[in-house]
């Protein structure tokens, strides 16, 4: 516990008593490395997170203006995770929300290792709050009982007769009290206790209310620094000329001309292209328009994206690596009184976050270095620079700063644009601060993309509209194989993040069968928020829309028929249903309600999609959204990020996608990838299942139930399906 807040340049130091915050160098990097994005809700298959060490440390400082700063291991790209942890700290602490702030933490995987990911730190997969909760409950317990301790050795009186609130330490026989900053000190010199007494759920002040955003003001009024924002002594912006198409290489340039242009510094050759090195940003970019490179296209990929869909299409025809089975699927098919069967085709999808991608690298004179930049996998990024760079990590200091999106992009397992960022400094012989930027189109054409995939399903029918088998093909290209990721998340070739969200339903099917397909082809692809679940949860939950259908059987009793097994699915499911008046859904041509639910990363959410369909126009109107989480640590965040989750899939349903021409992508900016505008934004109500279950995650659960709600919906409102995304409304005909 520090009496004066210290400099993030600071904290990797030895451990010490007289800081609440035990740093140490960052050591080995991915040893023994566990990615587990699928489901942080299911313990068994991964730690006792209540098993945790107390390390208060790591994670307070109370300065003597009785200010208290939660470090945030996690990077908050917008989701409104600094809240939720300093929510769940400050709530132990006893402190007053009015004295909180929030710093991001130094680069240490050893001591802010995600514990869901392992001896790593990194933000993803929903993980923040759900790896977080005992850790930073036990911190801020931990730090409460040495205040106390502390004033109870001052005053000479029992521990057991203080109390505390809201940031003063009392002990009211007699009639003493002191604020944290008085205590902070001495507290700071006592040993922690490791089992801190937590406090029951009827005693917390700020779990589950509604404590404002910690940033919105900062936000509001420009102060907040982001990552965009840096501006070091003598700093210079660099912009990259990278190639049209994927894979292809430098085989020349000239820089004669880009060199002429006034304020452009340097020109440099790097593996992904050529930097303009300028003085500012629009010269950096006059520079770049100036240099005249010749690509070598010889490995590139050429072909356009209708071609590779055709060849998946082809692929799905013939049998694959099998991810999970049960039973004769194709026997009970045979025998089944009605067969039904769907194709799903899905786009590649930017991520166009609103902050393009950014990093600022300086060296510093005894040959370290500082990196400023939205970091989202830390311990990666830091070894990545370091080995760029030719240091040991503990010669990177990485100062984590407010980033402006990301949906996945900043995590890109090789850190692509921070190897850019550290490439230019190195061929620039780290001359003065170099701000690596790209533009937006830059960010939209550069690739890193949700993979195109495609989908066939097959399920058979018995007499009385129950499922008798299940075969479902899904090819596309996996986001892990050829990553460092891969030994730990591609199991005999199957890599889960392509087939979550299906091979694991959570419905009872007697007979199935889940394969893939791992698709070959050069555009680099990325998890995209929500990763396999973009398209599994809409391949799923479309086509169990149909089995009903055939069925004769309403959407939502027939799913709950199936999620016997599944009762927080089911209550969410209800709850949606519920609310939204599914008993009196309209029964008008052109109006119609649609049904989804789905778990992704340990959270259930429901959606029900309230549309209205005219001859290729749909307007939706309402979202009635329904959502499990476990304890909702901050609920207002809960509805903001399922309201975002909306906002953002919306133009993914609706028309967004990547396409290639003979290998280069025709999308670049926001005038061919629109995102959501206000006016097609529908009312969204979201409703919260009350839990006593450790919380999970939101950032991403929210996206995967919109789309196939939407398409339910449609179908509802005009009897048309319309299966593959972005949604084809100049299908809907005659409505």
């Amino acid at each position: 516990m520090l009496k004066t807040v210290r400099s993030l340049a600071t904290h990797q130091r030895a451990p010490s008593r007289r800081a609440f915050l035990a740093g140490s160098a960052a050591g080995a990097i991915l040893f023994g490395f566990r990615l587990d994005l699928k489901n942080p809700a299911h313990a068994a298959a991964g730690p006792d997170l209540s098993k945790v060490p107390a390390q208060p440390n790591a994670f307070v400082r109370i300065a003597a203006d009785d200010t208290v700063t939660v470090m945030s291991k996690h990077l908050d790209m917008g989701q409104g995770n600094a809240t939720g942890l300093a929510t769940i700290l400050a709530d132990e602490l006893d402190a007053d929300w009015a004295q909180v702030r929030t710093a991001f933490a130094p680069a240490d995987a050893a001591l802010y290792s995600n514990l869901l990911m392992g001896p790593v730190q990194g933000t993803g997969g929903s993980t923040a709050i759900a790896n977080s909760w005992f850790q930073l409950r036990k911190a801020g317990a931990a730090a409460r009982e040495m205040l106390v301790a502390a004033a109870a050795a001052q005053w000479k009186v029992p521990a057991g007769e203080i109390t505390v609130s809201k940031g003063v330490v009392r002990h009211a026989a007699s009639n003493r009290e002191a604020r944290f900053g008085q205590l902070a000190e001495a507290a700071a010199s006592l040993p922690v206790p490791q089992e801190p007494r937590l406090k029951d759920p009827s005693a917390w002040t700020l779990i589950g209310k509604q404590a404002h955003r910690i940033d919105s003001v900062s936000k509001t009024d420009g102060s907040a620094i982001y990552s965009l924002d840096i501006r070091r002594p003598g700093q210079v912006t660099a912009l990259v000329a990278h190639p049209p198409r994927f894979g292809a290489t430098v085989r020349r340039f000239d820089d004669a001309a880009a060199k002429a242009v006034p304020g452009v510094v340097a020109v440099v050759k790097i593996p992904s292209g050529v930097a303009v090195i300028a003085r500012d940003t629009w010269t950096a970019m006059k520079g770049r328009e100036a240099l005249k490179v010749e690509w070598d296209d010889s490995a590139a990929e050429k072909r356009s994206s209708d071609a590779i869909l055709a060849e998946y299409r082809e692929t799905a025809k013939r049998p694959g690596l099998v991810a999970s089975q049960a039973g004769d699927p194709d026997a009970a098919i045979k025998g089944s009184a009605k067969v039904i069967e769907a194709e799903f085709s899905f786009p590649y999808l930017a991520h166009a976050a609103m902050e393009p991608l950014n990093a600022t690298i300086e060296r510093a004179a005894d040959g370290s270095f500082d990196v400023y930049a939205g970091s989202q996998l830390q311990t990666v990024e830091q070894a990545v620079v370091a080995a760029t760079l030719g240091v040991t990590p503990g010669k990177v200091r990485l100062h984590t700063q407010w980033a402006g999106g990301s949906f996945g992009r900043r995590a890109t397992p090789v850190a692509d644009y921070f190897a850019e960022a550290a490439s230019i400094v190195a061929a620039w012989d780290g001359r003065a601060p170099v701000h690596l930027v790209w533009t937006r189109e830059d960010d939209m054409a550069g690739g890193y993309y949700r993979p195109t995939v495609f989908h066939t399903v097959k399920a058979g029918l018995d007499a009385k509209g129950a499922i008798t088998g299940w075969r479902h093909t899904i090819v596309g290209k996996s986001i892990m194989i050829g990553s460092p990721f891969e030994a730990m998340i591609v199991k005999n070739g199957i890599d889960a993040t392509t087939v979550e969200g299906a091979s694991d339903t959570p419905y009872q099917i007697p007979a199935y069968r889940f394969d893939v397909h791992n698709g070959r082809e050069g555009v680099p692809v990325l998890w995209w928020r929500s990763v396999g679940h973009t398209h599994t949860a809409h391949a799923m939950e479309v086509f169990i829309d149909e089995l009903a259908h055939a069925a004769g059987a309403d959407p939502v009793a027939y799913r709950l028929g199936l999620l016997g097994r599944a009762p927080r699915l089911s209550g969410v499911l209800k709850l949606a249903a519920k609310e939204a008046g599914w008993d009196k859904k309209p029964t008008e041509k052109g109006r119609g309600f649609g049904v989804a639910v789905h778990e992704s990363f340990g959270s259930y959410v429901a959606m029900v999609a309230d549309v209205t369909a005219g001859e290729s126009t749909v307007k939706v109107d309402r979202i009635v959204a329904a959502v499990d989480v476990g304890v909702a640590v901050n609920p207002d965040i809960i509805r903001a990020q399922v309201e975002g989750a909306v906002g953002f899939a919306l133009s993914a349903v609706l028309r967004n996608r990547i396409t290639l021409k003979d290998g280069v992508v025709q999308e670049t900016n926001f005038d061919s990838y629109q995102p959501t505008r206000m006016p097609e934004m529908p009312r969204v109500e979201v409703h919260i299942m009350p839990s006593s279950e450790a919380p999970t995650g939101i950032g991403e659960p929210g996206v995967p139930v919109l789309a196939p709600a939407i398409s339910n919906a449609i179908f509802a409102a005009t009897g048309q399906r319309l299966r593959s995304l972005p949604l084809d409304l100049a299908a809907l005909k005659g409505v």
